[in-house]
């Protein structure tokens, strides 16, 4: 099975943990989700773990995802999404917009980042939205799966 990783930030640290196990069997490749340097039904997979949020057109990157998967590959996607626990909720956004860009100014003297980090995260459409996006770019059998009380979900679509 091929599976496409889409996941820029982690690419140097990937390099370096698959090159101590896999001998040159994984080859990674830097680009952009929206125009994918590869040809129609190149993968089984993809998979995109908190990363699509910070694509700027994420109807391309999702049809893109469509065009290099083979059919019966399967599209992955970990994301942020939207804490359903009442009273958790409450208290998920006042850590969010106040603690973590403290904490980035603490351990990365940089709030601004973090404060973005949070803005994205509610900026990113809620999973049954998210879901029927996934639908449109061409992928059926779409699915998503709540982890952590809602702070993340795992959204899940086949190619047919």
């Amino acid at each position: 099975a091929t599976v496409l990783d889409i996941n820029g930030a982690m690419l140097a640290v990937g390099r370096e943990r698959a090159g101590r196990r896999y001998d040159g069997r994984i080859e990674f490749v830097e680009g952009n989700a929206e125009a994918l340097p590869f040809p129609e039904r190149s993968f089984d997979g993809y998979t995109i773990a908190f990363g699509i949020r910070n694509v700027p057109r994420i109807d391309t990157a999702l049809a893109e995802a469509h065009r290099v998967l083979r059919p019966g590959g399967r599209f992955l996607c970990l994301e942020f999404s939207s804490v359903d626990v009442p009273g958790l909720d409450a208290l998920y956004d006042a850590y969010s917009f106040n603690v973590i860009p403290r904490l980035g100014e603490l351990v990365a003297g940089d709030a601004e980042s973090y404060r973005y980090l949070v803005d994205s995260i509610r900026r990113f459409p809620r999973p049954a939205p998210f879901a029927r996006m996934v639908e449109a770019a061409g992928l059926r059998r779409v699915t998503h799966r709540p982890l952590a009380a809602g702070i993340v979900a795992i959204h899940s679509g086949w190619k047919i």
